[in-house]
C-alpha cells in the first residue's frame, strides 16, 4: 500500500522527459537555442512593423479592431482553461471509473488510485499555468490597447520625432510582451495533450510528448505559415500588385 503513494521510475523518467521538451520547446520557439528563425520571432518582427504602420495612419480604427480580436481570442482560452479545470475536478471525482476503463486497455498499466489522482493533479497544475498566462496576456493586451491611443498622431508624430518613436518602441514591446505569454498559455494547453498519454503508462507519455513535439517543431520552423510571414513580399508596380499588406499581416 506505502509503495503505490509514488511513482514508479519509469513515470518520473517520462516525466522529466516531458517537462525537459517543454523547456526546449519554449527556448527554441523564442529563438534562443537555433539559429533558424521561429514563426514566433518572425512574427514579433511583424508586430514591430503593424506599430509603425498604425503610428502612420491617422484613423485608427483598423488597429483597435485587431486589438479586440486578440482579447477576444485570450479570453476564449482562458475560458476554455477553467472549463477544461472543472473537468479535472469531476475526473478527481470519478476515478473509480476512469481507473476501470484504463485497466481494461491493453497498453495501460492500471495505476492505484493515488498514483492516478497525483496524475490528475499534475494534469490541474498545467490548465492552471495556462489560464494565468492567458490572464496576464489578455491584461497586457489591455495595457497595450492604452499605449497605441497614446502613439502620438502622425502630424504631431513629425513635428516631435523622438516622442513618436519612444510611443511605438513601448506599444511594440507591449504587445510582444503580451503574445509571449499567449504562446506560453497556449504551450501550456498543447502540451497537456500529450500529458494525456501519462495516464495509459510512461511509454505512451513519452510517445505522446514526442509526436507533440515533432508536431509543434514543424509549427515553428517548417510550416507554410511560417514561410508566408518571412517570404519577402513582391513589390507593387505596373502588372505587379500585391494583395498582401504590411499593415494586415
Amino acid at each position: 500500500m506505502g509503495d503505490s503513494l509514488f511513482l514508479t521510475g519509469a513515470d518520473i523518467a517520462a516525466l522529466a522527459f516531458f517537462l525537459a521538451i517543454w523547456v526546449v520547446h519554449g527556448l527554441a520557439a523564442d529563438g534562443r537555442l537555433v539559429g533558424r528563425m521561429s514563426l514566433t520571432t518572425a512574427m514579433n518582427a511583424q508586430r514591430e512593423a503593424w506599430m509603425r504602420t498604425m503610428a502612420r495612419r491617422e484613423l485608427r480604427m483598423i488597429d483597435t479592431s485587431i486589438m479586440v480580436g486578440l482579447q477576444q481570442g485570450t479570453a476564449f482560452f482562458a475560458s476554455s482553461s477553467l472549463l477544461a479545470l472543472g473537468g479535472c475536478f469531476a475526473l478527481l471525482g470519478a476515478s473509480n471509473d476512469v481507473l476501470s476503463v484504463l485497466s481494461d486497455l491493453p497498453l495501460a498499466d492500471a495505476p492505484s488510485r493515488q498514483v492516478f489522482e497525483i496524475k490528475v493533479l499534475g494534469l490541474m497544475a498545467l490548465l492552471a499555468y495556462a489560464f494565468f498566462k492567458f490572464g496576464w496576456s489578455y491584461r497586457l493586451f489591455n495595457y497595450c490597447s492604452i499605449l497605441v491611443g497614446a502613439v502620438p498622431m502622425h502630424k504631431e508624430g513629425a513635428a516631435d520625432p523622438a516622442a513618436m518613436e519612444a510611443a511605438i518602441g513601448r506599444a511594440t514591446r507591449m504587445n510582444v510582451l503580451a503574445g509571449r505569454h499567449f504562446n506560453a498559455g497556449l504551450r501550456g494547453v498543447f502540451f497537456s495533450l500529450g500529458y494525456l498519454g501519462w495516464f495509459v503508462g510512461p511509454e505512451a507519455f513519452a510517445l505522446t510528448t514526442t509526436l507533440l513535439f515533432a508536431v509543434l517543431l514543424r509549427r515553428q520552423f517548417f510550416s507554410a505559415a511560417r514561410l508566408a510571414v518571412i517570404e519577402e513580399t513582391p513589390q507593387a508596380g505596373p502588372g505587379n500588385g500585391s494583395s498582401i499588406r504590411p499593415d494586415s499581416q
